[in-house]
């Protein structure tokens, strides 16, 4: 009967640690879904119209126009941006 009994248990450990392994985690679970070097699933990419690389939105530098607002990847490109549409406004 005792052998019944450790074959039992041994069996138990076995079978919770396999299926253990399997549990799926929860998106966004703890610390707001993003951990070291992770990106939001919720974050959107944004073109910058300059050198036409995608980035996250939350990383973007933003120039709020009149109708729009244009997102860039670098204060660099906005500066290119800006310069080439007061030669086209001049």
């Amino acid at each position: 009967m005792f052998k019944l009994l450790i074959y039992a248990i041994f069996l138990y450990v076995i079978y919770r640690l396999l299926t253990g392994s399997r549990k799926k985690k929860p998106v966004g679970s703890g610390n707001g879904g993003q951990g070291a070097g992770e990106i939001s699933i919720h974050d959107q990419l944004v073109e910058d119209p300059v050198c036409h690389i995608y980035i996250p939105k939350r990383q973007a530098v933003v120039l709020h126009d009149k109708n729009a607002s244009v997102f860039f990847c670098s204060e660099q490109c906005r500066k290119i941006y800006c310069d080439g549409r007061e030669i086209k406004l001049s």
